[in-house]
């Protein structure tokens, strides 16, 4: 499946997709289509960055 990679990275860490695409600053409806393409690799590390920065948060507060 194409991204599948990024799919599992965000599932491992718990992290929803339409969270990422609110940090992608686009529609979780519009996010969902363009998983179907294979993201850039400028993409790819943007999206794991999400995923951190979204994993490292809970309620807006930086976990200690």
């Amino acid at each position: 499946m194409i991204n599948e990679d990024l799919k599992l990275y965000a599932a491992g860490k718990g992290v929803r997709l339409w969270q990422i695409a609110k940090k992608f600053n686009v529609t979780d409806s519009y996010f969902s289509r363009k998983l179907r393409q294979t993201f850039s690799a400028e993409d790819s590390e943007r999206f794991k960055a999400f995923v951190d920065d979204i994993a490292a948060t809970k309620d807006g507060e930086k976990r200690v």
